[in-house]
């Protein structure tokens, strides 16, 4: 009898083994079907099919790495694969390898069938790769296919967002909320009342905004809910409660996905205590200009510094500044949130500090894997995360006063001071003079320099009365976009102030920035979301900030900025009072002066930029969660001691 020659037999046997992984991925057995494609491959490693079985049921089992592996072999044997390059795409997806994945759909065989599911992963390949017009093109040949996907018309609205085109990115979110009832109408909506704000066009702000919240009550219910950022609800005229629950339902889908690590040591390994941050902003941004110099002044013998970085490196001089003033600073970037969370472990960190929250970009959901004993929200998001994967969120008694513990979810650590820290090392360059920047020289400057979307009807109306009785003030704001210079000129013309009296500041690198500031008189905040950053710079550069404080985290900022600045005097308690104290300091010029040379004079001792005496009480609190943590104890709220100078 004829035998078969030896490749046969292994094609044979080959084709065996899969189908018995076949049989085996049918039951969802998938580690005895991993080992029987792997066998199938060793035998006919030129068969793209059986890469192709085993890079699924690698990724069924969570194993994204070595799915991508196997995937890539399938795909490199047949690039008319489209399963292959999908697979391979979605690998690349969860290890945040965005490039990546666009490398595989551009590399398909042209062709090759691209159906709409195919294209809109591709497209949002290319948004997560910033190739924002490649991604508009790709979601438009998917439209073509399927007109009323939800998910693709809120895709396409982030790449018109991110190209500022507020008009189209909003009627892409307006659509997806027509074609959808479930998560995918939540996150539209969450867009639609934030691209509204950017362009300030108000007109259907307050209908959307009460759609907004109500889909949020029945979160629950809403299959994709759970990617509603809290973001979307800071600067939104909502309670505490509110922030809450959109922030525990948040916090719970994405703490649900991230497996747990092993329980860890009860006793921590002797020598310094290992601090750990973790953020994707270790770069020219208000995060790191705003820690740069705390980061420098940190007690060295008591704490060992990590910075976890996913992050582009812009080359910035901050950035370079902050990778000298740290023991480890870690690249992260093409790391998957397990493998992160794995060498946060490995690393024996005591305390981890969280400094992004639900923001743009943000790894949040890494904490869920429990990588540290103690785990900390700060600076980064002014509010809950609502997560129980956090244990502290460290505030003031100004921004989170223990009398609101009850609209947390974590416990609160007070700082004697204000919880922002803030950079002395930063310039405060000469005026260019009030002609070079467009302004009169003799008028009251009333300045905002805050983002437009945190602007409002409400706001518009305090500051138009102020303005009609300052008939010689100009009020001066930041130009966002055209859109909403034009819609602003337009809702203050309705409110009595000509479009005279306005003048736009372009967005300019920031010492520049800093050095105009010195024009103005006086900053008027925003609420229910205050200048941040934006009112530390101005108290820096000698302008007064006058602001009215709300319920929630965000829209106290201004008011413990101001405390901290021993000016107590400016934090308003109604928009009444607010409007007549402007009125009063536009008409007493005076008490503006006393107050701009208060600042200018006492600058350095004050406690807001006392950078010394802030980074002995940070690491005071800090030591007390650790303390706790060493003795078993559960996290408490740490009430502000008094100031360690």
């Amino acid at each position: 009898m004829h035998k078969p020659q030896p490749a046969a037999r292994h094609a044979q046997r080959a084709q065996q083994h899969w189908k018995t992984g076949v049989a085996h991925g049918k039951v969802q057995r998938w580690p005895a079907a991993v080992c029987e494609f792997a066998r199938a491959t060793t035998l006919a490693p030129l068969e793209s099919i059986y890469w192709l079985n085993l890079a699924r049921a690698h990724a069924r089992l969570e194993r994204y790495a070595a799915a991508a592996d196997a995937a890539r072999k399938s795909f490199d044997l047949d690039r008319s694969c489209v399963l292959a390059a999908r697979l391979l795409a979605e690998c690349m997806f969860k290890q945040y390898r965005y490039a990546v994945a666009v490398t595989c759909f551009e590399q398909l065989d042209p062709a090759a069938p691209r159906d709409h599911d195919l294209l809109a992963a591709h497209g949002v390949a290319l948004l997560h790769s910033d190739r924002l017009r490649d991604a508009i093109a790709v979601f438009f040949r998917a439209l073509a296919l399927k007109i009323d996907n939800p998910l693709v018309h809120y895709h396409m609205g982030l790449a018109f967002k991110d190209l500022n085109m507020k008009v189209e990115a909003a009627e892409c979110f307006r659509t997806a909320v027509t074609l959808d009832d479930g998560g995918v109408r939540i996150l539209a909506l969450a867009l639609l009342v934030q691209e509204s704000r950017q362009a300030c066009q108000w007109e259907q702000l307050a209908d959307d905004t009460r759609a907004l919240r109500q889909a949020a009550s029945t979160l629950h219910d809403a299959a994709g809910g759970g990617l509603l950022s809290p973001f979307a609800f800071l600067a939104v005229d909502c309670t505490p409660a509110e922030q809450l629950s959109v922030g525990r339902w948040r916090a719970t889908v994405l703490g649900d996905a991230m497996p747990r690590l092993p329980a860890l040591p009860k006793q921590r390994a002797p020598g310094r205590i290992r601090l750990g941050y973790l953020s994707s902003d270790f770069y020219n941004h208000a995060t790191a200009m705003l820690m740069a110099e705390l980061l420098e002044r940190r007690d060295a013998s008591r704490f060992e510094v990590f910075l976890y970085s996913h992050s582009r490196d812009d080359g910035s001089a901050l950035r370079a500044r902050v990778m000298a003033a740290c023991d480890h600073f870690v690249d992260v970037t093409n790391l998957g949130n397990a493998a992160t969370s794995e060498r946060i472990r490995a690393d024996g960190i005591d305390i981890l500090v969280d400094l992004k929250g639900h923001t743009r970009d943000s790894r949040f959901e890494l904490l869920a894997a429990r990588p540290a004993p103690v785990q900390v929200s700060w600076l980064g998001f002014p509010g809950t995360t609502g997560a129980d994967y956090v244990d502290y969120v460290i505030g003031d008694a100004v921004v989170t006063p223990l009398a609101h513990a009850a609209h947390f979810s974590e416990k609160i650590a007070q700082m004697p001071c204000s919880y922002q820290p803030n950079d002395r090392q930063r310039a405060r360059p000469a005026s260019p003079g009030r002609a070079a920047c467009g302004l009169p020289e003799d008028a009251l400057v009333l300045c905002c320099f805050n983002q437009s979307y945190k602007l409002s009807p409400e706001v518009l109306d305090a500051w138009a009365r102020v303005m009609r009785s300052a008939p010689g003030g100009i009020l001066w704001m930041l130009a966002w976009n055209p859109q909403a210079e034009a819609n602003l000129l337009r809702e203050l013309a309705q409110r009595g102030v000509a479009a005279s009296r306005v003048v736009f500041a372009p967005k300019l690198l920031l010492d520049a920035h800093l050095a105009r500031l010195r024009c103005a008189d006086l900053f008027l905040d925003t609420w229910p979301c205050n200048a941040h950053t934006t009112a530390s710079e101005a108290l820096w550069m000698g302008v007064p900030v006058l602001t009215l404080p709300g319920a929630t985290f965000a829209s106290r900022v201004a008011a413990s900025l101001l405390r901290a600045c021993e000016l107590d005097e400016l934090v308003c308690d109604s928009a009444d009072a607010y409007v007549a104290t402007a009125v009063a300091l536009a008409s007493e010029r005076g008490r503006l002066r006393a107050l701009q040379r208060h600042l200018d004079d006492k600058r350095l001792a004050l406690p807001l930029f006392d950078t010394d005496r802030y980074a002995r009480d940070y690491e005071a609190l800090l030591l007390r969660m650790a303390d706790r943590a060493a003795q078993g104890l559960p996290p408490a709220h740490l009430e502000a001691s008094q100031s360690a100078i």
